[in-house]
């Protein structure tokens, strides 16, 4: 079957594909094209999977058909962007494969364009010269690994895997990432379909802010040329294989098979530095300048914001609502003599505001701790998880529960289930809160404020060892005596320390604030 094209008239003469049923076929048809695409844009919707051997381009229809060089190409880019649809100029695009088997093509001058684009491609592939037509704004070579390394810095708020694809997805199709930490930073490993679009986002992201004033991207080009995913799961993904398993039934390998790959454990340890502008959630947005760049309209602003917001804007804005909503987490191996609903809250609080806990009943070693969302969620596992209390490893992970259920009216579980809505407590009710620029990791070294003027060094001395720790230095701050450092002789008894002297009445309508510091005495 050959297409008679005439210029300017194609869409007259070519009457578009009549849905089959879901036959796979080499000719995929693509539907819904902005209306200034060009060839480059839609050959390189292919590119990922093989080789591109024919394109067909149907501008007045706003469609085109790809021709790939083996079925089994098709198959993979149809099954890929079922999942993940695919977005060129803020247009999200359709395909399904054609009826036809292959594309029969003329000399018009549209189908010159299209064959001369190909060969253009082709050659970029090869290795050979830059390529015309707009698929790399920089005009660069194709000879860069597509793999890239990227670093956050400033790393005041958590970024999730599902944050960097959209991020990165924006400027090409990603295909696979791995998240991991290496010297206290948190980092990715990020491949693309080829070199030529790794350059073409390495110069419009590196440098740029995903929030404002920080979680700052500094990227490069990854020596590696391929990535090997073994799990898709909130750390590693293979969007061209849906079928990897999560790895959730062995929750150790991933993360071992991260150690010896990168030489640090795959969680992430976020790392805040007390220069970022620490803007709450909410607060974000309104403040928001994200990124700008070409092709992305409105920067990142709204691609990244926190859960709460992002479920009632995502409809009015026509983004996924991003994963991560959860605001619910289990943890396990706790210690079933000694731990309580409140010394979680206490815990669990340093990090965001905390709901409801629920300890369970038939399995006492495992508590459910809900945020108030899943931003906060995601910032207390990344801290939290695999630190010690009371002499076991802290498990922390997301729970598929979206809620943590009250007991029914007259069902007692012994006070196992509390509710801290309405808690005077919570650190981060306030927008522009002190304290969501005082959120670090846990550590040896403790900060306490609110100490009133009556209360010495060996009061508070003497207060911390009350408990059994070891108090190995103190230092009031020379500039405002109501703030103090205080040195427990590890982070397990910093940790047991904090529970339980937050909020410690020291008289004269004063309670003991604790948190952990980023500083040493």
């Amino acid at each position: 079957m050959s297409f008679s094209l005439s210029n300017g008239n194609d869409s007259k003469k070519f009457k578009g594909d009549i849905r089959g049923p879901g036959i796979p076929s080499r000719v995929i048809h693509v539907r819904k094209l902005p209306n200034d695409i060009n060839e480059a844009e839609v050959i390189s919707l292919g590119l990922p999977f093989g080789k591109v051997t024919n394109l067909l381009m149907l501008k007045g229809k706003n469609q085109a058909f790809i021709e790939m060089n083996t079925e089994d190409a098709a198959q993979t880019m149809v099954s890929y962007y079922s999942s993940v649809t695919p977005v060129i100029r803020n247009h999200p695009i359709f395909m399904q494969y054609s009826n036809h088997k292959e594309l029969k093509t003329d000399n018009s001058p549209n189908q010159v364009r299209a064959q001369a684009a190909l060969q253009a491609v082709n050659a970029v592939q090869a290795g050979g010269m830059p390529m015309a037509g707009g698929v790399d704004a920089s005009g660069g070579m194709g000879g860069h690994s597509p793999v890239l390394r990227v670093i956050v810095e400033n790393l005041f708020y958590p970024v999730t895997l599902d944050v960097l694809h959209q991020i990165f997805s924006k400027l090409g199709t990603v295909l696979k990432i791995i998240t991991f930490t290496k010297n206290n930073q948190f980092q990715a490993l990020l491949q693309y379909s080829d070199g030529l679009t790794a350059q073409h986002a390495k110069l419009s992201l590196d440098g740029q802010n995903i929030y404002n004033a920080c979680c700052t991207l500094r990227i490069n080009f990854s020596k590696l040329t391929s990535l090997n995913v073994k799990y898709n799961n909130d750390k590693s993904r293979d969007y061209t294989r849906p079928d990897l398993p999560t790895g959730d039934s062995q929750p150790s390998i991933d993360h071992q098979a991260m150690a010896a790959a990168f030489g640090a454990p795959g969680i992430i340890s976020a790392n805040p530095y007390a220069g970022a502008h620490a803007f709450p959630p909410a607060f974000a947005i309104q403040q928001a300048t994200g990124l700008t760049m070409h092709g992305v309209p409105g920067g990142l602003a709204q691609l990244t914001m926190p859960v709460a917001a992002a479920a009632a804007a995502a409809g009015r804005m026509g983004f996924h609502q991003l994963s991560g909503g959860h605001c619910v987490m289990l943890v396990s191996n706790l210690n079933p003599e000694v731990i309580t609903p409140q010394c979680l809250f206490i815990l669990f609080g340093v990090y965001g505001d905390v709901m409801r806990v629920k300890i369970l009943f038939n399995k006492k070693e495992n508590a459910l701790i809900q945020m108030s969302d899943g931003t906060q969620a995601q910032l207390a596992m990344s801290h939290l998880n695999g630190q010690r209390l009371h002499g076991k490893a802290l498990r922390v992970t997301l729970s598929k529960h979206t809620n943590v259920q009250l007991p029914r009216e007259g069902h007692e579980d012994q006070g196992l289930t509390k509710d801290y809505s309405n808690s005077p407590l919570h650190r981060f009710k306030k927008p522009g809160s002190k304290n969501y620029s005082n959120i670090f990791p846990p550590s040896a070294t403790l900060h306490l404020s609110n100490i009133p003027p009556s209360v010495v060094e060996d009061d508070l001395k003497m207060l911390f060892a009350s408990s059994g720790a070891m108090v190995k230095a103190f230092k009031f701050f020379q500039k405002d005596r109501k703030m103090a450092l205080v040195q427990m002789s590890s982070v397990e008894e910093a940790i047991e320390s904090l529970i339980e002297f937050h909020n410690h009445d020291l008289g004269e309508n004063h309670h003991l604030r604790v948190s952990f510091s980023k500083s040493t005495i």
